[in-house]
């Protein structure tokens, strides 16, 4: 796992010794990244990176000039590596890091007073597969309307079994892709 473009490309990012996390590929990153070009990001945004991980999308998208990044992560042991990659990349005071359940829709992920301009949701591949209404994945999307900004953006990964409602609230799916054993959808407000 590695920062593949950027002020910090190449470097390699510390990783647990167990396979509790679905490391995204450099390839599919690159791909990922491509598109949220068009949305004119992550140059400038402030982001939320839910069910980090080890942070490989929230340092990615500082490395490419993201302003600031609240990671959101429950596992104390994911949390303290999370922790090392980003002292390591040199971005503490760019990043505030939140241990606890994402899914909690009362979660604060902006610095006070603002909105996030994207933000990455990987839940567990089983956590994902229920998302219809009433799902703690619907209730969570439904809740990110109102803490995104105008042009706001949702990006959502899945397993490639897993089909995304085309609605939550006010996000609504705007691209649909599939990339290798993953699906990934990006949302936007109903206005944008």
């Amino acid at each position: 796992m590695r920062i593949i473009a950027g002020t910090k490309k190449g470097m390699n990012l510390f990783g647990p010794k167990s396979m509790v996390s679905r490391p995204i590929t450099d390839r599919v990153k690159e791909s990922l990244f491509s598109v949220l070009y068009k949305y004119d990001l992550p140059e400038g945004a402030i982001l939320a990176d839910l069910f980090s991980g080890v942070g490989s999308m929230g340092l990615e998208s500082l490395s490419r000039g993201a302003k600031f990044v609240t990671f959101v992560d429950r596992d104390w042991n994911i949390v303290k590596i999370l922790k090392q990659n980003i002292e390591k990349a040199g971005f503490v005071e760019q990043s505030h890091v939140l241990k606890t359940s994402a899914f909690n829709v009362e979660l604060e992920i902006a610095p006070e007073g603002e909105k996030c301009d994207l933000v990455f949701v990987d839940p567990p591949y089983v956590k994902s597969k229920k998302n219809e209404y009433g799902s703690p994945l619907a209730k969570l999307l439904i809740s990110l309307g109102d803490k995104i900004t105008s042009e706001g953006v949702v990006v959502v990964r899945t397993s490639d079994d897993v089909e995304i409602e085309d609605n939550y609230g006010q996000l609504q799916v705007v691209e649909r892709r599939k990339w290798g054993t993953m699906n990934i959808c990006f949302l936007r407000g109903e206005e944008s």
